[in-house]
């Protein structure tokens, strides 16, 4: 055996934390010789072969030759080994020999590199797609010396930090200017177009996807995490740009571009809530709670949370987002209330006191006061549910009828009497037009109007139930006085309870009945 075989092979520098392994088996590093020669010749001194700029080439080069010789160690050479008694993966130790081939490549090249962006970004691409290749076509183990132990160093992956930062703000640039920003790109496709995120949110989305799967394959939790903390900066980045956008569009919150806006805050909220739960983000997540415990960063509690997984990585992330969309949303609301509040200005002036009875009309029609209210509230919902993806519509309209039911109770109701017409005529406006305005939402609107539909119940009772019901509520009330006042509230609360009344509390139902002008003179 030659001297030059057993001795120690050639040395990466120190700053480079390449995990110890193994001198490669003396027979193998026989078979490796004549390409370590060829790989010498092509890739070093002044051969046309040998450029910064193609690094693909001798990447491919290595992978074709583990590739060609596959076969070879398998049927040939790994029963000899085996007959020997050694545990010992001839294909693995050729590839492990090449790939030390590689890493001193990278250590000669990288401070040449580190000076150019282009050159640096095409040479980590490259490496990654041989380090992808590797892995998972040749079964490359990973606690074996990679290209990775390289990029990890300090001055190589800040650099490599800092580049990736660079273009994924470029990119984000270009995103947000294009002409296709605020469109989806399957606006055509109902089915796949849930979320309506528009092009720019998607495409925001896939940059960091990438980033991820760029770093996945480092050795190392700490330089992971510092990679996380780069894709938290790009979206905090990003929603302030969202952020800025908005406050363009807020003299038309309900225009398409306000629209678009608001759904890429939804989707970027949600994929990130989604990738909380991925299996490497619970991984970094663990490894950020050893971090955070060491340094003592963070408080008992905040340290708590992660470990019980109650909060995750992007926390702090999607809690802004979701502030952005409620304040998004309530502008909304905001908007379109103020419209039909505006429209509601004859409503509330409508002679509720001196309107014929039922049996008076052949046919009950909607007051023609209601029409412009209702006409402008169908049509806002309209166009809302056509910008708004499915979820966000939903919060929106709960939202709004929630208002809504407050204001027709509070300005309509509560600040006028009702004969018996008036009582049937407002009892006909909100359950045959109002509420069947919300019915393609849900299957009872009715439920987010609770104020204003229990209101009609009190003010359409026949005379009879209604002196019953307020002589219930009347000795309720008067007893509160003394020790056992609340002995008769469950009384008051099982009459209500009975004419389906749940919400409205006992006063408020009193103040109802008090409107009511169709009382007979001996009940006055």
């Amino acid at each position: 055996m030659s001297d030059e075989l057993v001795t120690k092979r050639k040395q990466l520098p120190e700053k480079y934390e390449v995990p110890p392994s193994l001198p490669i088996a003396i027979p193998i590093q026989l078979m490796l010789l004549p390409l370590q020669k060829r790989f010498k010749y092509h890739f070093s001194g002044n051969r046309q072969t040998n450029t910064l700029n193609k690094p693909e080439w001798y990447l491919t080069q290595v992978l074709m030759w583990i590739g060609n010789h596959i076969k070879f160690f398998e049927e040939k050479i790994q029963p000899i080994i085996d007959k020997t008694g050694c545990s010992l993966d001839a294909k693995l130790e050729f590839s492990r020999g090449l790939v030390m081939l590689v890493l001193e490549k990278m250590s000669a090249d990288i401070p040449r590199l580190l000076y150019d962006d282009g050159l640096f970004c095409h040479m980590v691409d490259e490496i990654l797609l041989f380090e992808k290749e590797l892995h998972s076509a040749y079964g490359y183990p990973n606690n074996l010396p990679s290209c990775m132990h390289i990029l990890s160093e300090e001055t190589c992956f800040q650099k490599w930090l800092t580049v990736e930062r660079k273009f994924a703000l470029e990119k984000m640039d270009s995103v947000l200017s294009s002409e296709a920003a605020w469109v989806s790109q399957y606006k055509d496709i109902a089915d796949v177009d849930e979320l309506k995120a528009p092009d720019c949110a998607e495409t925001f989305m896939t940059l960091l996807l990438v980033i991820t799967d760029r770093y996945k394959g480092l050795p190392t939790a700490a330089r992971k995490l510092q990679f996380l903390e780069l894709q938290k900066e790009l979206i905090d980045d990003f929603r302030i740009r969202l952020t800025q956008v908005m406050k363009e569009e807020t003299r038309s919150p309900l225009g398409c571009r306000y629209c678009a806006i608001l759904n890429a805050v939804n989707y970027i909220a949600a994929v990130l809530a989604d990738w909380a739960d991925n299996v490497f983000f619970l991984q970094l997540q663990q490894a950020a709670l050893e971090v955070c415990g060491a340094r003592k960063t963070m408080t008992e509690l905040q340290l708590g949370q992660l470990a019980s997984l109650e909060s995750s990585v992007f926390d702090n992330m999607i809690d802004l987002l979701e502030r952005l969309r409620y304040d998004m949303l309530t502008r909304q609301v905001e908007h379109v209330f103020r419209e039909v509040k505006d429209k509601a200005k004859p409503y509330k002036k409508e002679r509720w006191l001196f309107l014929p009875s039922q049996s008076d009309q052949a046919v009950m029609s909607l007051s023609s006061s209601a029409c412009s209210m209702l006409l402008t509230l169908r049509d806002l919902l309209l166009q809302l549910e056509q910008g708004l993806c499915h979820s966000l519509f939903k919060s929106f309209w709960q939202m709004l009828s929630e208002k809504l039911d407050l204001f027709i109770y509070e300005d309509i109701i509560l600040a006028n009497h009702f004969n018996e017409g008036g009582s049937a005529q407002l009892q006909f406006d909100m359950t045959r037009n109002l509420f069947p305005l919300f019915a393609h939402y849900c299957k009872r609107p009715e439920n987010y109007f609770k104020q204003v539909k229990e209101a009609c119940v009190i003010l359409n009772l026949n005379v009879g139930s209604a002196l019953l019901l307020r002589e219930v509520l009347q000795t309720a009330s008067g007893k509160m006085t003394d020790a056992v006042a609340y002995s008769e509230q469950p009384t008051a609360i099982a009459a209500l309870n009975e004419i389906g009344v749940y919400k409205l509390a006992p006063q408020d139902v009193e103040i109802l009945l008090n409107l009511r002008t169709n009382w007979p003179s001996t009940g006055k």
